[in-house]
């Protein structure tokens, strides 16, 4: 078998050839009439018209010898059967190909719609031009790329072969537009907020960090889909908003966790988290429908319905019950103690941290759909109380196999009670935290210009991830990677 290194010189010496004869490999544009999906679905039309027209793609196979090819050629669209004949075109253009064509080059050919003696939908060729000469082969059919490392550095190959992957970005892209559709016709104004932001608000996350040299100021990439500016849009006297952007966590990979993926954040004032849960429930039906087609599921070991109403649990009840640790009272001791009782490894010995830590352990036993309800305040710093019960907040989040893929609150309008919050989080910072909240007082100063009761809710990729069975980074279109 040949090396690649032996391929690409005989490629070369094809490309010579080509050049030799006047031929620019590589023009930029040639004849195309139709896309072969558009070519296939007026095929009988066209058939009976008898009129020549012109197609482009990629060669994905060639077979057959002597006087008759059949070559398969691929647009992004569809594949079409190509069939060259070497006594009915020219015959130094059949030649041309044989002796210059590869599988990978992009060609154009012109002919006549005809079905083959086999009855597949062709194009029998008169002529053809080269619209890319390829030096470098195509991964083999059958084996295609097998190492991961591989697969993630040539996304474009593995893109190319694997009809799957393709199919899911497709999916994902859908599943964004019907969320914009949606909210559109809510009466949901779509903005776009900074990616670039002096302090990081709206999650608790460890930031990317840069320099601005015009104005020599440290920033940070956003950490979640502008929370903190969509808010400021209420005070504007914006009713309704949303941004579906791009987020940046400098944290660990995962299959649930990238360090660079694609969130939604909506907002809207006068409504409370009670509501918002209902309003939130209907998009995300709607959204799954649209993409998926169905309701039932079955992903990483669990199997859920999304169909009827989705019940409520509450954080700290449910803790309680399957680790005996109550979260608002237990002392930062009981928690450790009950952590290494139970082997799970744990960063940082604040309270928060420890909490958040033990409702992990609690969220892998959950299948769902459950809404969690009564957070702790210690562990959402932009949600408003419960008046009944100050110590935990109007927070919902949506469970589904084990996993948090929502969240959503009754925003925190109180400029005080924020300032107070905003404090605590600078401590846990101070102390250490990484993925403490940075305080923003500006923000602060918003809240005391005054903001209307407001409902927040998000989601990100890992929703779309976990309904499709795939891990984060495999529906990532070009996955980072270490440069080699």
């Amino acid at each position: 078998m040949a090396s690649l290194e032996e391929i690409r010189e005989a490629r070369l010496k094809k490309l010579e050839k080509l050049r030799s004869q006047n031929i620019n490999p590589y023009p930029a544009k040639v004849p195309r009439d139709f896309a072969v999906a558009e070519f296939k679905k007026d095929f009988e039309s066209l058939e009976k018209s008898g009129r020549e027209v012109s197609l482009a793609g990629r060669v994905m196979n060639v077979r057959g010898q002597g006087a008759i090819l059949f070559v398969v050629l691929f647009d992004g669209t569809e594949k079409i059967q190509a069939i060259f004949k070497k006594d009915e075109m020219d015959e130094a253009a059949f030649s041309l190909f044989v002796d210059t064509a590869d599988i990978g080059d992009f060609i154009s050919i012109s002919g006549k719609a005809m079905k083959s003696k086999t009855d597949e939908e062709s194009l029998f060729v008169s002529s053809w031009l080269m619209a890319t000469k390829s030096l470098l082969p195509l991964p083999e059919k059958w084996a295609g790329l097998q190492d991961v490392d591989e697969r993630y550095r040539k996304r474009y190959l593995d893109l190319l072969n694997n009809q799957e992957l393709r199919d899911l970005l497709y999916k994902k892209a859908k599943f964004w537009d019907a969320t914009r559709t949606f909210l559109k016709k809510e009466g949901f104004l779509e903005v776009e907020t900074p990616t670039l932001e002096v302090t990081t608000g709206g999650a608790e996350a460890e930031p990317f960090k840069t320099h601005l040299n015009d104005l020599d100021l440290d920033v940070y990439l956003r950490i979640s889909v502008g929370e903190l500016w969509q808010k400021r849009l209420m005070a504007a006297g914006f009713p309704r908003t949303f941004e579906i952007g791009r987020v940046y966590r400098n944290e660990g990979t995962s299959p649930d966790h990238a360090q660079e993926f694609t969130g939604l954040e909506f907002y809207a004032s006068f409504m409370d988290y009670t509501e918002g849960i209902t309003f939130a429930e209907s998009l995300i039906k709607y959204v799954v429908k649209e993409t998926f087609g169905k309701l039932d599921f079955e992903t990483r070991g669990h199997k859920f319905s999304l169909e009827g109403e989705w019940p409520k649990i509450s954080y700290v009840q449910i803790v309680k019950e399957k680790t005996g640790i109550d979260v608002l009272t237990a002392s930062v001791e009981d928690m450790e103690d009950k952590l290494k009782e139970l082997g799970v490894t744990y960063e940082g010995k604040n309270k928060e941290r420890l909490t958040d830590t033990l409702w992990k352990y609690c969220r892998k036993q959950i299948s769902g759909p459950v809404w969690l309800v009564d957070v702790p305040k210690l562990v959402s710093p932009l949600s408003k109380s419960k008046v009944d019960n100050s110590e935990v907040t109007e927070r919902a989040q949506l469970i589904l196999a084990g996993s948090e893929m929502t969240n959503s609150f009754s925003e925190l309008n109180d400029p005080i009670d924020q300032r107070e919050r905003f404090e605590v989080q600078k401590k846990l910072i101070e102390g250490g935290d990484k993925e403490a909240m940075m305080a923003d007082w500006e923000f602060v100063e918003m809240l005391e210009h005054g903001m209307p009761p407001t409902f927040g809710f998000a989601y990100g990729d890992r929703l779309f991830s976990f309904l499709a069975d795939k891990p984060l980074r495999e529906l990532q279109t070009f996955p980072l990677m270490r440069p080699k």
